[in-house]
């Protein structure tokens, strides 16, 4: 399965099931099929993000990587993360599954 993001303000953007997955739990969404990003959870969105990659950046071995996947959270969701913030200051849901 693919997670495909999809918003007004930015290209889609496409991920692995369990990059998606660790995505949305980290933003505290559940990992189902259909979803939906509201602009005003964006905010707190983008600081789970950002928190989780200094986690994982700050020498914590594993934290937020995919077992068997050389690249890091920051790699996977710095798209994501732009996608967020460009809705939210356009007031644009982002949506997955739809």
């Amino acid at each position: 399965m693919l997670y495909k993001f999809k918003s007004k303000d930015h290209g889609d953007v496409i991920m692995l099931e369990a990059n998606g997955r660790r995505v949305l739990e980290i933003i505290g969404k559940s990992p189902g099929d259909k979803g939906i990003i509201l602009p005003e959870q964006m905010p707190a969105a983008i600081k789970a993000l950002e928190d989780a990659i200094a986690l994982e950046q700050s020498g914590d071995e594993g934290a937020g990587e995919v077992p068997g996947d050389g690249l890091g959270l920051h790699q996977r969701a710095v798209s994501f993360i732009d996608m967020l913030r460009r809705n939210h200051a356009a007031g644009h849901d982002v949506v997955w599954g739809v």
